[in-house]
């Protein structure tokens, strides 16, 4: 019960910074991260609240992820479908009242709070293993079912797609190509290429110890019932490398001790 307490706290914590984060995104206006980019250039074509559009998005993308894979879906898919939406938009324009001018340095500061702020929300929602949004479905999806390449592989490449469907969509829909760089820009670019290995980073530092604890324990050690679905996937992994690896330092071991 404890560690599935902790494990929605995590997942709130998520979704709600991720909301927080494009909000930094778009006060720093360098450039959206490649999924708000899309439903930027989405929002050109169909002229309604940005909220509501993301949640249309978000329903589209549930769709998919229910007939790929309904794993991912969970009670974060349900707060990301219904929510974050409006907390980026209160965030921005909370950001707006409370800094209404913002030198290069400062605006340079929101982007890089955002893109941090964004890793670690996935990385804390990825790890709670209660659903993901479901744009990052997607890659998961691509990269743990259908074995296509890493996930840091997939991400990157379905963040660039994003990326051109949303320069593509916004043009079609009558922007003028210089107010493309108000959502696609550096943090865009950043994002793209970056966003997977730094979720990984910090699945590994900060959102795998916060729900397990720091323990030196392997991972083989550690009580099933204190490990997620797709974390119990991960140790039965390891511990048949365990198996296979134990047997041949042995073997080493013997061979250079004669």
């Amino acid at each position: 019960m404890e560690m599935l307490k902790k494990r929605i706290w995590m997942c709130l914590a998520g979704v709600l910074l991720c909301g927080i984060s494009v909000g930094f995104f778009k006060r720093a206006a360098f450039g959206v991260d490649p999924f708000q980019s899309f439903a930027t250039g989405m929002n050109a074509v169909i002229p309604i609240s940005y909220g509501t559009l993301y949640m249309i998005l978000c329903a589209v993308f549930l769709a998919f992820v229910f007939v790929a894979d309904r794993h991912y879906i969970g009670l974060a898919t349900i707060i990301n479908l219904t929510v974050v939406g409006y907390v980026a938009d209160y965030s921005h324009q909370f950001l707006l009242w409370l800094f209404p001018d913002l030198s290069l340095f400062f605006r340079m500061l929101f982007l890089a709070v955002g893109i941090v702020v964004m890793c670690i929300s996935s990385s804390l929602y990825f790890t709670a293993d209660l659903g993901v949004s479901t744009y990052d479905a997607v890659s998961l999806i691509a990269a743990n079912v259908w074995k296509i390449a890493s996930f840091r592989v997939c991400r990157t490449v379905s963040d660039l797609i994003c990326v051109a469907l949303g320069l593509t969509l916004f043009l079609l829909g009558g922007g003028e190509f210089t107010a493309v760089f108000s959502f696609i820009g550096a943090g865009t670019v950043i994002t793209a290429f970056l966003m997977g290995p730094m979720i990984e980073f910090f699945n590994r530092r900060l959102a795998r110890p916060m729900l397990h604890g720091r323990s030196k324990k392997p991972s083989w050690d550690i009580d099933p019932e204190q490990l997620s679905p797709v974390a119990r996937l991960r140790r039965r992994a390891a511990r048949r490398c365990r198996k296979a690896y134990v047997p041949v330092v042995h073997f080493l071991k013997r061979g250079f001790l004669r």
